[in-house]
């Protein structure tokens, strides 16, 4: 088997990629990735020797070069995880979410119906989405796999478009489809951007470290080595058809995350505990903030037998202990300085 794993230098993807290559030696993992600020090829040395392990650095809104690729490679299947992810960089350059999230999904569904040419038995597109698609919940509830869906900003709004595109064309033309929406991730290898890693970060450098609002806003948080064994699950023994919500049954108002995250960065780091509290500062809420996403992950763990095998605390512990053995890493996600790896590697 022959697979397209698409931003497979990224946080989830490296990890997805990572999984399928060392657990499957026999499929053959070819990973495509445009190497923007947050696809890093050093998140991958570990396997970029391994022999059923590819990297081709390309971009999905580019549709000709999209086909060519899938008539040169005849990929049996894709896992489409390829997207811009940040919701405030979403509300700075909605058009760049609507050209990734949309057009790229487009462009790649296209090439598999073209290439397949009906032959569908033996092929499959996987796409993997968020759980800010189905907007925001009160104090109480979840989501399921039948919540309507409510996007409230230009990132959730571009990722509700690519998920009604992959299931148009699994009932338009029969494409064999499977769709899973995930809650928030956190683990190794986060570019330092997003809640967990950025607090990881300022912390070590003494910087402060921003809470929207009053830090009352609710996320499921999910480790994204957790998340790559149900990947896993989904694209193996998942029905043809269908949408899986993916959550670690675990939430956490982000304020007392980042009271917690500070805790163990002490421990961690050999301060007294409520040191690294004192960086919180609360910041301008964001525009159209969601309250709060939970999922329902009943269906995944009664049809697959999937369940999250680490606790919170047992994640965030590993995450952090993760980000201060591996400075280096975050010092050249932070500083660029990752490119040159790319064009060390891969520009002879």
């Amino acid at each position: 088997m022959k697979i397209l794993i698409t931003g497979g230098a990224g946080f989830i993807g490296s990890h997805v990629v990572r999984l399928f290559v060392n657990k499957y030696p026999d499929y053959q993992i070819v990973n495509l990735d445009k190497l923007t600020y947050a696809g890093n090829l050093e998140n991958l040395r570990d396997i970029e020797n391994q022999p059923n392990y590819a990297f081709v650095k390309g971009d999905i809104v580019d549709a000709g070069f999209i086909t060519e690729l899938f008539q040169e490679q005849q990929f049996n299947a894709v896992i489409h995880l390829a997207a811009e992810s940040h919701v405030d960089r979403s509300i700075t350059d909605p058009l760049a979410f609507v050209f990734t999230n949309v057009i790229g999904t487009v462009n790649l569904l296209n090439a598999a119906r073209e290439t397949w040419n009906g032959n569908y038995e033996e092929h499959l597109f996987y796409h993997v989405s968020t759980d800010e698609v189905y907007g925001s919940l009160g104090e109480t509830g979840l989501f399921t796999e039948d919540t309507k869906y409510d996007p409230h900003s230009p990132y959730s709004a571009s990722k509700a478009s690519s998920d009604h595109f992959v299931r148009a064309y699994h009932d338009t033309y029969g494409l064999p489809v499977k769709v899973s929406n995930c809650s928030n991730n956190y683990g190794p290898n986060h570019f330092p951007e997003k809640l967990i890693p950025l607090a990881i970060n300022n912390i070590r450098n003494n910087k402060p470290v921003p809470v929207y609002g009053k830090g009352e806003n609710v996320r499921d948080w999910l480790f994204v080595k957790d998340h790559a064994t149900a990947i896993d699950a989904i694209f193996h023994t998942g029905k043809v058809g269908e949408t899986y919500n993916i959550g670690g049954v675990n939430e956490w108002k982000n304020i007392d995350l980042i009271r917690l995250l500070c805790d163990v960065m002490d421990e961690k780091t050999g301060k007294p505990v409520g040191t690294s509290q004192q960086l919180i500062t609360f910041v301008t809420d964001r525009a159209g903030h969601d309250l709060r996403y939970a999922i329902d992950s009943t269906k995944i763990i009664r049809e697959l037998g999937w369940q999250p095998s680490v606790t919170f605390e047992q994640g965030l512990a590993q995450t952090v202990e993760w980000y201060l053995q591996n400075t280096e890493w975050l010092e050249h996600v932070t500083s660029g300085t990752y490119q040159s790896y790319y064009e060390q590697q891969y520009t002879r």
